[in-house]
C-alpha cells in the first residue's frame, strides 16, 4: 500500500511559500500520479476557505481533519502570525 502526504506553507496573504509531496507514492511518478498530485494541491488550496473561517472562531492552533476528499484528510496548524502549515495525508494513515 502506498501512502503520500502533501504539505504547503501559506503566508498570511494566502501566498504559497513552500509546497512538497512526500511519501512512497511521490517517488514513483506517472501521468496518473501527476494528476493525483494536482488534485491533492487543489484540495489543500480549497481548504483555505475553511481555515479562514475556523481560525477566527477557535483558540486552537492545530485544526485536525478540517476537510476530507476521497481518501485525503486535511489538517492545519495556524501560527500566531497567521502562517498556515497545511498537510494532506491519506485516510489510512489516520487509522493507524
Amino acid at each position: 500500500m502506498t501512502s503520500t502526504a502533501c504539505f504547503i506553507i501559506v503566508s498570511r496573504n494566502d501566498i504559497p511559500i513552500y509546497e512538497a509531496e512526500v511519501g512512497s507514492a511521490a517517488k514513483h511518478r506517472s501521468m496518473q500520479r501527476e494528476d493525483a498530485a494536482q488534485l491533492h494541491q487543489f484540495v489543500l488550496h480549497a481548504a483555505l476557505d475553511i481555515v479562514q473561517d475556523l481560525a477566527w472562531t477557535t483558540s486552537a492552533m492545530f485544526l485536525k481533519a478540517i476537510d476530507r476528499f476521497n481518501d485525503l484528510v486535511v489538517s492545519v496548524y495556524v501560527t500566531a502570525g497567521h502562517i498556515l502549515y497545511i498537510c494532506g495525508t491519506d485516510l489510512h494513515v489516520h487509522n493507524i
